[in-house]
């Protein structure tokens, strides 16, 4: 057991001697300034901001499939990126909007269509997502549906009481 723990012993002070440079000798001016500048770049993020957060259809007649464009500006200091756009729903789908990097200060768009399912009131969520500090992004669509005046009606069948 003494030869063990006089092994780890030697071992140990070979490890801790072996350093002949001193870590304060790696330091320079350069790499301060080079770390200085990539941390204030770290927290600099792109911003989206959109023409507007929330289109609404009005009336549509069931099944007629509408669409509408989002237009967005990237207001923060860095490069946009938008990864994904996906919707609440199978019903509507986002297209057409750019995957390269937009620089501060250019503008995109994305084209949202809906296909009129359901009935009634209607809102649809389309989550945006991109290289912002949030990460996810959030624009929605509204209609109202109205009934599909071809549509069988459900009739009201009485059955018969059991006695």
């Amino acid at each position: 057991m003494k030869k063990v723990i006089l092994g780890l012993s030697a071992l140990c002070l070979v490890a801790f001697t072996s350093c002949k440079e001193d870590a304060s000798k790696k330091i320079s001016e350069e790499n301060v300034a080079e770390a200085s500048a990539r941390d204030a770049q770290a927290t600099k993020y792109p911003e989206i901001s959109f023409d507007k957060t929330e289109h609404d259809f009005g009336q549509i007649e069931s099944k007629q499939s509408v669409e509408t464009v989002f237009k967005y500006t990237n207001t923060g200091e860095a490069p946009l990126v938008i990864t994904d756009i996906k919707s609440s729903c199978g019903c509507t789908v986002p297209k057409d909007w750019s995957k390269e990097p937009l620089a501060a200060g250019e503008s995109g768009q994305f084209t949202v269509k809906y296909n009129g399912s359901g009935k009634g009131n209607v809102s649809k969520t389309i989550t945006v997502t991109a290289n912002t500090e949030k990460g996810k992004e959030m624009v929605k669509i509204k209609a109202f549906v109205k009934e599909d005046p071809n549509a069988p009606s459900k009739a009201i069948s009485k059955a018969p009481a059991v006695k």
